[in-house]
C-alpha cells in the first residue's frame, strides 16, 4: 500500500486556493499510484482561522468546497481537514474535523478531542472537542486517526499533562495498522526534534507507523516549518519531507521505505529558513510585492535586508540609509557595501536638515541633547521611510530585535514604526549568530557592521551598552523571565539582583510598546504577541522578597 503525504502551504480564508491546492495533490498521489493521500489539519480554511470563524457562511463555504474535492477521489482515498458544525444545541458550534474520503464519499468523520488553548492557540474558543477515535479501514489496513494535539499528551514523555484524556492510549484496544496525525504544528527553534521524541514515543510503545503530516507556510505572525514524516514501529524514520517549503513524499507500508528529503541542519539555517519562508508569504498572502526598511550600517539591518532579499528576490527590496548629525561614517558607508553585495537598490537621504528644522521650531535652535532629541530623529526617519512606503507600495520593514523590544531600547512611532516586524522575537546574540551563517560562504554582511560596538547613533559616542547590560547577560534574563516565567529570585542566582530587577523593572513597563508595536514573526516559545498576554495596568510586584 503507498500512501502519498501532501504537505501544503495553505492560505488562511482562501478555500478556493487551497481547495484548488488539495485537487492538485489528490491528482499528483494518483499519477504516484497512491491508495491514500493525506493532507494537515484544516487544509480546507488554512491554520489558524481565528475569528473567521464566528461567520457562519465561512463554515457553509468551506463545507461547499469539501464537496468539490469529493469529486476528485476516484480510485483513491483522501483524508483532509475541514471545519465541521456541532448539531448539538449543547456546546461550541464547531468541531475541527478530518473527513476520510473514498470514491466521491465521505465515509468517517474525525473531530479532534484535545483542543490547545495555550501560548498562540485558542481553540476552546471555537471548537467542542471530539468525544470518540476513529479507526477507518483502507485498503485492508486499519487507520487510527487523530489531529495535532491528538497526540501530545503523552504520559510517558510530560512530567505534566494538561488534559485528562490521552487519546494514545486507546491505541492498543482496537486492531490498528497505522497511526495518522494531521497537524498544523507551528514553527519553533528545535521543535522537529521535540515532535520526534514524542511521535518515536508513541510508534515505539505501539510497535506501529505513525504518519505525521504538518503544513508549511507563514500565516500572520506564525510559521509552520512541514518537517513531515513518517516513523516506523521500532523508532526510525522512514520518509521526511523538506522544512519550509510545499513537499510531496510517497510511503510504501509495506516496504517500509519513502523518500527523505533534507531539512535545516543547523539552529541558524533553521531560523533564517525560517524568517525567509515568514516574510514571503506574509508579502504573497497580503498581496506586497516589494518591501523596504532603513540600513544604518548596524547587524539589525544588515540581517533584515539579507533575509527581504532571500526572501522576496533582490529587485524587490529598496533599502534607504538616512544619516543625521551622530552617524558615524561606516553606517553609511557600510549601508551602501550591504546593498551593493546584496544587488538591491538603494538610497541614501540625510536627516541633517530636517532635523534643525524641528529644533529650530520646537526648541527655538537649543540642542539639549537629551531622550526627545534622540526619538525626534528616530521619528523623522519613520516619516520619510512610510513616505516612501506610501507612495510605491512597498511593505516597510521594521529591524529591532526582541532584546530591544523587551526593555524598550526603541522608539514608538520611530524604528518601531512598519507593517512586519522581522527580527522581533530574535535576541540580539541570534542576530549575530545569524550574520555570522549568512557570511559562513563570503562576505554578504561587512565585516565591520558585525565586529563593531552596536549603537543607535542617536547621541554623540552613543553604544547600547552605554544603556544595557551585555547582550549575553541580557539575552539569558530575558529567557528566564519571558520564556521561562522565573521568579527574580530564581533569576538573581545567575546575576546581581538589582540588575535584574531593573531589567524586569523595563520589560513589565515597556508593555505599553509592544502593544504598538508592528506584527512580529514567532520561533521562540513566547514571543511578544499574541501568546503573552500580559497587562499593561497591573498591580503585581515582582521585586518583593516575600
Amino acid at each position: 500500500m503507498k500512501i502519498a503525504i501532501a504537505q501544503i502551504n495553505t492560505k488562511v480564508g482562501d478555500l478556493k486556493g487551497n481547495a484548488d491546492k488539495i485537487i492538485k495533490y489528490i491528482n499528483q498521489a494518483k499519477e504516484k499510484k497512491a491508495d491514500l493521500v493525506v493532507f494537515p489539519e484544516l487544509s480546507i480554511c488554512g491554520y489558524p482561522p481565528r475569528d473567521l470563524l464566528d461567520f457562519e457562511c465561512f463554515v457553509d463555504d468551506n463545507l461547499i468546497y469539501l464537496d468539490k474535492i469529493k469529486k476528485h477521489t476516484e480510485n483513491i482515498a483522501v483524508i483532509c481537514g475541514f471545519i465541521n458544525k456541532n448539531p448539538s444545541d449543547i456546546g461550541k458550534k464547531l468541531f475541527n474535523a478530518a473527513a476520510v474520503i473514498k470514491n466521491g464519499e465521505i465515509t468517517a468523520k474525525y473531530y479532534k478531542r484535545l483542543l490547545p488553548f495555550y501560548d498562540v492557540f485558542d481553540e476552546t474558543r471555537y471548537f467542542e472537542p471530539g468525544k470518540e477515535p476513529l479507526i477507518v479501514e483502507i485498503k485492508g489496513k486499519n487507520f487510527f486517526i487523530t489531529i495535532c494535539e491528538d497526540l501530545w499528551n503523552d504520559k510517558d514523555f510530560w512530567k505534566r499533562q494538561i488534559y485528562h484524556i490521552n487519546p494514545a492510549d486507546e491505541i492498543q484496544k482496537h486492531n490498528v495498522d497505522v497511526i495518522i496525525n494531521l497537524s498544523a504544528s507551528p514553527y519553533l527553534l528545535n521543535k522537529e526534534k521535540e515532535r520526534f521524541s514524542i511521535f518515536k514515543n508513541i510508534a515505539v510503545a505501539n510497535k506501529l507507523p505513525v504518519i505525521y503530516v504538518n503544513q508549511s507556510g507563514g500565516n500572520d505572525d506564525l510559521i509552520f516549518d512541514g518537517t513531515s514524516f513518517v516513523i516506523d514501529g521500532i523508532g526510525e524514520i522512514k520518509a521526511l519531507c523538506g522544512d519550509f517549503q510545499e513537499d510531496f513524499i510517497v510511503y510504501d507500508l509495506e516496504n517500509n521505505a519513502g523518500e527523505v528529503h533534507r531539512i535545516s541542519e543547523t539552529e541558524e539555517e533553521s531560523v533564517f529558513n525560517a524568517l525567509c519562508a515568514g516574510v514571503k508569504d506574509y508579502c504573497d498572502k497580503t498581496g506586497f510585492k516589494k518591501v523596504l526598511l532603513g540600513l544604518s550600517g548596524g547587524i539589525d539591518s544588515a540581517v533584515t535586508a539579507v533575509i527581504a532579499s532571500y526572501a522576496l528576490g533582490k529587485e524587490n527590496v529598496l533599502g534607504i540609509t538616512l544619516p543625521g548629525i551622530y552617524s558615524s561614517e561606516g553606517s553609511v558607508s557600510d549601508s551602501e557595501k550591504l546593498a551593493a553585495n546584496l544587488g538591491i537598490e538603494f538610497l541614501e537621504i540625510p536627516i541633517t536638515g530636517i532635523f534643525d528644522s524641528y529644533i529650530n521650531f520646537l526648541q527655538n535652535g537649543k540642542k539639549l541633547l537629551d531622550l526627545t532629541e534622540e526619538n525626534l530623529q528616530a521619528r523623522i526617519r519613520a516619516n520619510i521611510l512610510m513616505m516612501y512606503s506610501n507612495r510605491y507600495g512597498h511593505l516597510l520593514l521594521t529591524t529591532g530585535n526582541k532584546s530591544e523590544l523587551s526593555v524598550g531600547y526603541c522608539t514608538l512611532y520611530g524604528d518601531m514604526c512598519g507593517g512586519l516586524a522581522v527580527l522581533s522575537d530574535i535576541p540580539k546574540i541570534m542576530v549575530y549568530r545569524l550574520a555570522n551563517y549568512i557570511n559562513r560562504d563570503q562576505e554578504i554582511i561587512p565585516l565591520d557592521t558585525i565586529t563593531k560596538p552596536p549603537s543607535a547613533e542617536l547621541s554623540p559616542d552613543q553604544k547600547d551598552q552605554d544603556t544595557l547590560p551585555p547582550y549575553e547577560v541580557l539575552d539569558d534574563v530575558l529567557k528566564e523571565f519571558v520564556e521561562q516565567n522565573k521568579s527574580i529570585n530564581e533569576i538573581s542566582e545567575k546575576y546581581p539582583e538589582e540588575l535584574v530587577k531593573e531589567l524586569i523593572k523595563k520589560i513589565n513597563i515597556c508593555e505599553y510598546k509592544r502593544r504598538q508595536a508592528a506584527l512580529g514573526l514567532k520561533v521562540t516559545t513566547k514571543a511578544f504577541g499574541a501568546g503573552r498576554r500580559f497587562p499593561i495596568a497591573q498591580g503585581y510586584d515582582f521585586y518583593i522578597n516575600y
